[in-house]
């Protein structure tokens, strides 16, 4: 304990040095002014989602990503084997980490996803031999429609209230889960399954934000739902109709990003091309779609050749989502026990999009031992820390001994039950904790 309250200590101090503060007679405003610095390159739910079976991961992340089949999931009619595929989560590369999944029935060059009881049951398939070959399922069929809902269901019973789940795609139909076969176009599913699968994704996951491959039919209707660029930044806005923003543009839903998530994949292998000699498009891309994540291909799954590639790497995850930086903070520098005193938070979003989650923004003291001892949660609702300015108020009540405490502040994921977004300050953070300053309670 001596040795932890020392090392806090000698901490604070060192902020102490950045931090331009007014108002330090006891009983007046304190205000506080953390010093600029980039964020971190792991902050939750932004930032690269890799494969875990791809090789080595040579750049920070915080999520990855998950392919699995129908016929994984439901190898005989209504038996599902959800515990079978999170064992799949424990693997070193997926060691805390949230995750992203989409669910497929024909991925080209591999097996077919379709349970065998659908195929038994005279669901038809259709042969092709384009990127690899496959067969491509009767989307039209009821008994693979009514076969998809319910499945739909049973994953939401089971993970719509799971924090690790970050981000679900809606997957099921086309190439790959990806709501297309071009260019065998006849192959895929009419507009009245979409339909039906959009409606059981938003029964079966309303807390979860849900994502799409294209803004069209349906999906072009839905003003809650996310989207996913499958050949960023190459196809995001190229010019042509098709593109992943013309079609947003189109249904009118280049705003959904305020909402719900916005990412994608970066054109396979090219990683090199996208961070380097075309790195402005990249960049200009990720901006203009409010990119909030890249995978399951990113560029961590690349051996960096320079050091450009990684400091252009990092400048692309600090930008994408949410990036927080505390402009000022403000509280009395004494305050009595057992009373109400105000605080307030101003700050910015230097990202290109906001948190999609309500996670619970917390106050706690701590004492010289660096002991936390109390918490006080906030009714802040950081879904509203959209890009620009934000600021927020409170009035906490600290029901302790009377002493010298530090203020921490802290975003608490659900999943790891504890502190887990960091600003991009110049600031000691302890356990997740960000230690913002010291604040006297007597009686």
């Amino acid at each position: 304990m001596k040795r932890s309250g020392l090392t806090l200590l000698s901490a604070f101090l060192s902020v102490l040095l950045v931090l331009t503060l007014v108002g330090q007679t006891p009983g007046e405003e304190l205000v506080i002014r953390p010093q600029p610095k980039t964020g971190p390159l792991d902050n939750p739910l932004k930032g690269w989602c890799p494969y875990t079976n791809a090789g080595k991961i040579h750049q920070p992340y915080s999520m990855v990503f998950q392919y699995i089949s129908w016929r994984e999931l439901e190898p005989s009619e209504n038996d599902y084997r959800f515990d079978e595929w999170e064992k799949s989560w424990n693997v070193e590369a997926a060691t805390g980490k949230h995750i992203i999944f989409r669910v497929y029935v024909d991925y080209p060059s591999n097996q077919s996803g379709l349970p065998d009881w659908l195929r038994k049951a005279g669901v038809k398939e259709t042969a092709y031999e384009e990127y690899g070959g496959g067969k491509s399922p009767d989307y039209d069929d009821p008994r693979m429609i009514e076969g998809m809902e319910r499945l739909i269901a049973a994953l939401g019973k089971r993970y719509n209230t799971n924090p690790r789940i970050s981000f679900i795609q809606l997957g099921f139909l086309g190439f790959w889960g990806e709501w297309h076969t071009y260019p065998r176009t006849k192959l895929y599913a009419p507009s009245e399954t979409e339909r039906r699968v959009i409606d059981a994704y938003r029964k079966a996951f309303p807390d979860k934000c849900l994502m799409v491959r294209y803004a069209r039919g349906h999906a072009g209707k839905q003003d809650w739902l996310g989207f996913h660029d499958d050949m960023f930044p190459q196809d995001t806005d190229n010019g042509q109709d098709w593109s992943f923003l013309a079609g947003l543009r189109q249904e009118k839903r280049t705003n959904n990003w305020k909402v719900s998530v916005v990412g994608g994949e970066m054109v396979p292998g090219e990683s090199e091309r996208w961070v380097g000699d075309d790195f402005e498009t990249t960049r200009t891309m990720l901006e203009r779609s409010h990119f909030t994540w890249v995978g399951p291909y990113c560029p961590a799954l690349a051996k960096p050749k320079d050091d450009i590639f990684l400091k252009r790497s990092e400048e692309l995850v600090r930008k994408l989502g949410y990036e927080f930086q505390i402009t000022e903070v403000a509280h009395p520098s004494q305050v009595r026990a057992k009373q109400a005193a105000p605080i307030s938070l101003k700050g910015k979003n230097i990202g290109v999009a906001p948190f999609y989650y309500p996670w619970t923004v917390e106050w706690a003291l701590f004492d010289q031992a660096g002991k936390m001892v109390t918490l006080h949660a906030t009714d802040w609702d950081i879904r509203k820390w959209q890009p620009g300015l934000f600021s927020e108020e409170a009035q906490l009540t600290f029901d302790v001994p009377p002493g010298a405490y530090r203020l921490g502040l802290g975003i608490r994921d659900p999943w790891k039950n504890r502190p887990a977004i960091r600003f991009a300050n110049e600031l000691p953070v302890r356990e997740g904790w960000t230690i913002l300053s010291e604040i006297k309670v007597t009686d």
